[in-house]
C-alpha cells in the first residue's frame, strides 16, 4: 500500500509504505519509498564510508562488531517483538533467528583476519625463486535485498559477513518487514558513530531494482526464483556481481532404521515451523515403506497440538498473495489421489493456513514439484532409499534437506543434490556459523556464512615477490635455446612420467 505523508508543503511529500501485522492487519509502521536518486545517493555515501571502514584493521573491524552484536543481545526482546509485529511468527521463534543471527556475527567478525588475510602459498619449482600470497580484499559497497519470512538471520548473513570483510552495505528490506531492516542498520549506525556503513533503503520492487542498476559492487539477493532472474538482468547491466540464494523444495529422506519419533518431530518442524515459510524447511518427506505407516501414525499424533492463530505456536501468512498458492497446491494434490490426514482444502483461511498433512501425494502434483512455502507436507512411502534419493533429487531444486537413519543417514546426504543436508536433524547446518550455505540449480548459487561466505564478499589478489635471481631466467627476450632446453628437460622429469590407469 502507498500513501503520502501530511506535510505543510504539498510540493515536499514523498510517498511511504505501511508495513501491516498479517495477523491482524494493523499498521505496524510507516516507511519512505526510496526513489533511485535517493538509492544512488545512499550508494554514493557508502563508497565514501568504505574509505574509512575498509581502511580499518580487522582488529578494529572486530571490535565495532562484537560491539554490535552485544548490543542486539541486549536489545534482542525489542529486536524479537518488532519482527514478531511485521512477520507475525510467534516471538520464540522470532528470538530464535536473532539468536543465530548474533553468533554468525561474532563468527564473522573474529575469523575475518585469519581466512581473509595474507597467507604464505608455495610457490613450486618452476617459480622457486619467488615468494607468493593471496589475500583477499573487499569490493567497496555490498547491496543486499532481504526477504521477510527471516527478517534477521538471513539478510544478516550476508550483511555481517559483508563487513566483516571490510565493505560498506546498503540494505533494502522487504517491504513486509522493513522496520526490522531499519532497526538493524540504526543500531550498527550507533556503534560506528553515525558513519553511513550500513545504510537501509526502504521501498518496493523499483527501490530493490534502483538498488541493482546502483554503483554497488555485489550484490546478495534472497528471494524467489523469478525475482532472483530479475535481479541478475537488472544488475548485469553494470555486470554487478550477485549471490542468489532463491527457493528450495526440500525433502526429508526417513529409512527403515531411523529414530521414528524423532524424525516425525523433525519433520513436523522443518514443515510447519514459521508457518512453512522456510526456505530451507522441509515440504517433501520420503519414507522407507516398511516404516510408513508407523510414521504417518507418529506425525498425526504429534500434529494434534499444533494450530495456527494469533498467539499460537503457528501464526499467519505473512505475504497474503502466498495464500492463494497454498491453496492450489493442495486442492491439486487432492484432485491427482493424495490422501489428506490432517487439515487440506478447509485449512486455508483468510490470514491463517492450519497445518496439512497429505500421503500418497502424486509426484506430477504442485505440491510435489513446485515450492509451497505454507505449513504442508507431502509424505510419500519408498521401497528403498535408491527410490528416496532418486525422487528427491527430482526437482530443479537443490537447497536443502534432511536424513534419518541409524546406519546409512551420511552416505545417504552425500548423494542428496543440494547445498546442505542435516542427518538426524533439521536445518542444523544453518546454526552452524563455519559452514556455507548456498544451493544448486534454481535454488540459486554462491554461499554466505563459514569461510566461503567472507570470500564471496572479496576478490583474491595475488603477490609474488622475488627473493633470489632465478636458476633460468625465463620471462626475458634474452632467454636462449638452452635455456628452452633445459627447462622441456625439467619438466619432463617433474611431469612426464607415465602413470598406469586403473
Amino acid at each position: 500500500m502507498t500513501a503520502t505523508l501530511d506535510t505543510p508543503a504539498a510540493t515536499e511529500s514523498k510517498p511511504t509504505f505501511e508495513s501491516l501485522n498479517p495477523a491482524n492487519g494493523d499498521v505496524v509502521g510507516v516507511h519512505p519509498i526510496a526513489s533511485k536518486a535517493e538509492v544512488d545517493a545512499a550508494v554514493a555515501r557508502a563508497h565514501e564510508a568504505a574509505e574509512w571502514w575498509g581502511g580499518l584493521s580487522f582488529a578494529d573491524r572486530e571490535e565495532y562488531l562484537l560491539t554490535w552484536r552485544s548490543v542486539i543481545t541486549r536489545r534482542i526482546a525489542q529486536l524479537a517483538q518488532l519482527s514478531h509485529l511485521e512477520t507475525g511468527k510467534p516471538q520464540g521463534d522470532a528470538q530464535l533467528e536473532i539468536v543465530m543471527a548474533i553468533d554468525h556475527i561474532a563468527w564473522a567478525a573474529k575469523h575475518a583476519k585469519k581466512i581473509l588475510g595474507p597467507q604464505k602459498v608455495k610457490s613450486g619449482l618452476l617459480m622457486a625463486n619467488q615468494a607468493s600470497t593471496v589475500e583477499y580484499k573487499s569490493l567497496g559497497v555490498v547491496g543486499v535485498i532481504g526477504p521477510w519470512n527471516y527478517p534477521v538471520f538471513t539478510p544478516v548473513g550476508s550483511i555481517g559477513y559483508a563487513l566483516a570483510a571490510g565493505n560498506a552495505v546498503v540494505f533494502k528490506p522487504s517491504e513486509y518487514t522493513p522496520g526490522v531492516g531499519q532497526w538493524l542498520a540504526d543500531t550498527f549506525t550507533e556503534v560506528v558513530g553515525g558513519r553511513p556503513v550500513f545504510q537501509v533503503v526502504t521501498g518496493l520492487g523499483e527501490t530493490g531494482n534502483a538498488l541493482c542498476t546502483s554503483a554497488v559492487n555485489k550484490l546478495a539477493f534472497t528471494g524467489s526464483g523469478a525475482t532472483g532472474k530479475k535481479v541478475m538482468a537488472a544488475c548485469a547491466q553494470n555486470l554487478t556481481p550477485v549471490i542468489i540464494e532463491a527457493g528450495g523444495k526440500d525433502s526429508m529422506i526417513i529409512d527403515q532404521d531411523a529414530d521414528i519419533t524423532k524424525a516425525a518431530e523433525a519433520a513436523l518442524w522443518g514443515g510447519m515451523s514459521n508457518a512453512g515459510q522456510t526456505c530451507i524447511g522441509t515440504e517433501r518427506v520420503y519414507v522407507h515403506e516398511k516404516v510408513f505407516d508407523k510414521f504417518v501414525a507418529e506425525i498425526s499424533e504429534q500434529a494434534k497440538v499444533l494450530k495456527a492463530e494469533p498467539g499460537g505456536l503457528i501464526g499467519p501468512i505473512t505475504m497474503p498473495s502466498q495464500i492463494g498458492i497454498i491453496k492450489s497446491h493442495i486442492d491439486d494434490a487432492i484432485a491427482k489421489g493424495a490422501t489428506v490426514v490432517t487439515g487440506g482444502s478447509d485449512a486455508v483461511g483468510e490470514r491463517f493456513v492450519q497445518p496439512t498433512i497429505l500421503t500418497n501425494v502424486p509426484e506430477n502434483s504442485t505440491e510435489i514439484t513446485e515450492e509451497t512455502f505454507g505449513p504442508t507436507l507431502a509424505i510419500n512411502p519408498v521401497k528403498s532409499m535408491e527410490e528416496a534419493i532418486e525422487l528427491t533429487n527430482a526437482t530443479r531444486y537443490g537447497l536443502a534437506g534432511a536424513v534419518f537413519a541409524k546406519k546409512n543417514g551420511v552416505d545417504i546426504a552425500r548423494r542428496v543434490r543440494s547445498g546442505m543436508t542435516s542427518v538426524n536433524s533439521v536445518v542444523a547446518f544453518a546454526g552452524v556459523p563455519a559452514l556455507p550455505f548456498g544451493g544448486v540449480g534454481d535454488s540459486g548459487f554462491g554461499r554466505i556464512h563459514g569461510p566461503d561466505g567472507l570470500k564471496e564478499f572479496t576478490y583474491a589478489k595475488a603477490i609474488t615477490r622475488q627473493r633470489m635471481k632465478p636458476l633460468m631466467m625465463l620471462t626475458s627476450f634474452a632467454r636462449d635455446a638452452k635455456t628452452d632446453k633445459n627447462v622441456a628437460t625439467m619438466i619432463t622429469m617433474m611431469h612426464g612420467g607415465k602413470k598406469t590407469l586403473k
